[in-house]
């Protein structure tokens, strides 16, 4: 009775572990449509990504059309640039779960299965992918997908913007000759030159710390999945 009870538990066991034919069919559309999505989220990133430099290139075009033309188009740039960060950090939590969800299929279903050359995949894995989408949310926090954004693309925008807009003070209309003389070309109407760097200072450290910051951050997450931790995203 003992013996009977324990080939049951065990012809239970291979049933969940391994998949019919037809649940191997769905999965691999699944799958396929995980990566469409993927895919198509991830140009709607690049999008937003040319808009960025589309309006940096009107600014320059702008600022340095004369030498009399005015920096103030580099500064406001800056506005529609966040703006544009901001939306493709939105659109990137939503590509990362398309995403995730077809890496974790091919890391917990394919992979195993051309590896081991049978069906056999690791334990629990479809629990996860299933709570996923029973309760769909997304796998990381908008600061982070911001802060990848910065880290891969805007960071080179935003220090493309910061040296156009110093290169513009220091040689137009004429070179500057004094650090009080750039102070007051940095002025914007009734606002000291001086709070004016200061703020562009604090801008361009606060995006360099955040690309700095998630660089570990990514780092610390690969290895903690090298060494056996599983989570999505």
């Amino acid at each position: 009775m003992h013996d009977h009870d324990t080939s049951h538990e065990k012809r239970s066991i291979d049933h969940e572990e391994e998949f019919t034919p037809a649940e191997i069919g769905a999965l691999a559309h699944l799958y396929r449509g995980e990566v469409y999505r993927s895919t198509i989220w991830r140009t709607r990133l690049d999008t937003t990504t040319n808009w960025a430099v589309v309006t940096l290139g009107v600014a320059l075009s702008i600022s340095y059309a004369s030498p009399d033309a005015s920096p103030l188009p580099l500064i406001l740039v800056g506005v529609l640039i966040l703006f544009f960060m901001m939306q493709e950090a939105r659109r990137y939590r939503y590509f990362n779960v398309w995403r995730a969800r077809s890496r974790w299929m091919e890391t917990h279903f394919y992979a195993p299965m051309l590896q081991d050359g049978d069906l056999h995949t690791e334990e629990n894995w479809q629990k996860v992918l299933a709570d996923d989408y029973l309760r769909p949310q997304y796998h990381i926090s908008f600061t982070t997908a911001m802060a990848r954004r910065v880290r891969r693309n805007y960071l080179w925008i935003l220090m493309i913007q910061t040296a156009a807009y110093i290169g513009k003070l220091l040689v137009h209309p004429t070179q500057v000759e004094s650090l009080a003389q750039f102070a007051e070309r940095a002025r914007i109407g009734p606002i000291p030159g001086e709070i004016v760097m200061a703020i562009g200072m604090i801008y361009i450290a606060t995006w360099m710390s955040m690309a700095f910051w998630i660089s570990g951050a990514d780092a610390k997450k690969a290895k903690a999945r090298g060494s056996g931790g599983a989570s999505m995203g």
